[in-house]
């Protein structure tokens, strides 16, 4: 067989293969065996530190730490809430994105007098890509304001409004049933992480596990056969990056409600970053920001993944090369944008990891 036509063979079969998906436990294989290097993934993984899992093709091919130790992941955690977002509305509980968030929530008609109770126009769509500007004076939709009292209105509307949970039976009720337990979690994940009066709705989970997530997302929501979430809904969630004609917020703080709560930050406004044009339903993308840099520039165009606390915790995606990755308490700190960021130098030394057939 010419050397033209045998890695042709190899990739037709693999388009043609059953997909792997874990049960009870990880299917192991070697790096080799998925055509990764090991010397490459232990350079890989000695850059990032902390604790982590590469999977290659459904299985389990490398681990560093203890990948089956629980944590708080941080912002991490908000595609979670997407997901679950997504589900509500083909369960038939949110009658689409354009769902007004005030139907749930009618104290939201109420505030913000002097801006022309901006607030009743926040809808779903809004809350999940950071766009609601709930607590800074900008409208809905006209820009865009990263903060983690918009993530606890979002949690709280949607967790226990529309599913009609409480922060003490969040898990058994939506958490697990829709999600954790579908995926086969090993390590008892939980969205409340520090307790339910602590920042409720923070997830802790494990890097193996984590990986399970991120594995749905790589195969377009089926999940051995079974779709937990639709195709269209998985494929929109992780490929619409907002546009760079909507600006970041300039951050002047307005009214919020009586009470609210945040999911991190304490700060009034908060307004913590741009969304660099890869901003997708509360996933990062590999877009480009106004400049045209792109998020990662030596990654893959299709890689997308979650990151809290800056870079240190993460689920990152690469479809074009089917791998999942996923770590915690790693020594990066930036995710965004450009070469030298240190998420990017990650991503390429884990590039580097793929073999050339």
């Amino acid at each position: 067989m010419n050397s033209i036509a045998f890695p042709l063979v190899i990739a037709v079969a693999n388009l043609l293969a059953e997909p792997i998906f874990p049960g009870e436990a990880w299917e192991p294989k070697t790096p080799a065996q998925v055509g990764l290097d090991a010397t490459a993934l232990k350079a890989f993984s000695d850059y990032v530190g902390g604790r982590g899992c590469v999977v290659r093709h459904g299985c389990l091919v490398y681990t560093w730490g203890d990948a089956a130790q629980r944590g708080d992941v941080a912002s991490a955690a908000k595609p979670v809430y997407a997901h679950l977002l997504f589900k509500a509305i083909e369960d038939g509980k949110i009658v689409g994105l354009d769902e007004k968030i005030v139907k749930w929530e009618p104290r939201l008609a109420d505030i913000n007098k002097s801006l022309g109770f901006k607030d009743r126009d926040i809808a779903w769509q809004h809350l999940a890509t950071q766009t609601s500007c709930y607590g800074v004076a900008d409208k809905p939709g006209s820009a865009f304001c990263y903060n983690d009292w918009q993530m606890a209105l979002f949690f709280d509307t949607l967790f226990l409004k529309v599913y009609g949970a409480t922060h003490d039976t969040v898990d058994e009720k939506v958490f697990r049933p829709l999600l954790a337990d579908p995926l086969g979690c090993q390590d008892e994940p939980t969205m409340m992480a520090f307790g339910k009066g602590d920042r409720a709705g923070r997830l802790a989970i494990s890097p193996r596990d984590f990986a399970r997530f991120g594995l749905l997302y790589l195969r377009k929501g089926d999940w051995n056969g079974k779709p937990l979430i639709s195709a269209k809904h998985a494929a929109l969630a992780v490929t619409s990056p907002l546009p760079n004609s909507i600006p970041r917020s300039e951050g002047n703080a307005a009214e919020m409600l009586t009470g609210q709560r945040s999911i991190g930050s304490q700060k009034v406004p908060d307004n913590q970053t741009d969304h660099f044009g890869s901003y997708s339903f509360l996933w990062w993308t590999n877009g480009r920001d106004r400049e045209g840099t792109r998020m990662w520039p030596d990654a893959p165009a299709d890689a997308f993944g979650a990151f809290g606390h800056g870079g240190p915790r993460a689920l990152v995606v690469i479809p074009s090369l089917d791998i999942v990755v996923s770590y915690n308490d790693a020594k990066l700190e930036g995710w965004a944008s450009g070469k030298e960021n240190p998420t990017n130098r990650a991503m390429k030394l884990l590039v580097e990891a793929v073999r050339k057939e």
